[in-house]
């Protein structure tokens, strides 16, 4: 049919988007449960080898890097060319030794996803606090949440409260309900 642009045909039109994706121009919010009320922000950090808590003021004096990317959420909307401000998980993760291949985020309000370390550290994941040069927002995951924009967005987890390295793997709060255990949205990896 002529003039027809289904979301099947999107991607023809933007190669940035992913198989399966359409064009968001807004910001949807989708929680797993309520924002919670954070009161005083931290962030502990663990490996076999040892551990690390950083505070509001401890985090916001790291080096904070410019992210350009797009995002991908696994209920098929995507944002281009969005931004954000955060530290890379390399400087976190910097002086914690690990053996580890996997590590599970938690958030306040008691989400988790398992993510395999390979995914946070060479520059691929970073903790941000800022959203198109604002603040990020409480509904966006404010003060500060994990951001790991090559995977859909449920495992840029809100509210970032702990990461913690794992020998093996185990599944955080989607995953054990049927989401993928990586969630690469160039390949579709929306379920299990």
């Amino acid at each position: 049919m002529a003039g027809f642009t289904g979301f099947g045909r999107r991607r023809e039109l933007d190669p940035r988007l992913p198989p399966g994706q359409h064009l968001e121009k807004g910001f949807p919010v989708l929680s797993a449960g309520p924002t919670p009320n954070i009161k005083r922000w931290e962030l502990q950090l663990g490996t076999e080898q040892g551990s690390r808590s950083l505070s509001w003021a401890d985090f916001q004096a790291l080096p904070h890097e410019q992210i350009e990317t797009d995002i991908h959420c696994v209920t098929s909307w995507s944002k281009l060319g969005t931004h954000w401000s955060g530290v890379s998980l390399d400087t976190l993760f910097d002086g914690l030794d690990t053996t580890h291949e996997y590590a599970m985020t938690t958030s306040y309000g008691g989400y988790t996803t398992n993510l395999p370390l390979s995914e946070l550290l060479g520059g691929k994941a970073w903790v941000v606090d800022t959203y198109e040069g604002e603040p990020l927002g409480a509904e966006h995951g404010g003060p500060a949440r994990l951001f790991v924009p090559g995977l859909y967005f449920w495992k840029s987890a809100k509210w970032v409260q702990g990461i913690q390295t794992m020998a093996s793997d185990r599944r955080g709060f989607w995953e054990s309900m049927g989401y993928h255990a990586l969630g690469d949205p160039w390949r579709e990896q929306r379920y299990a």
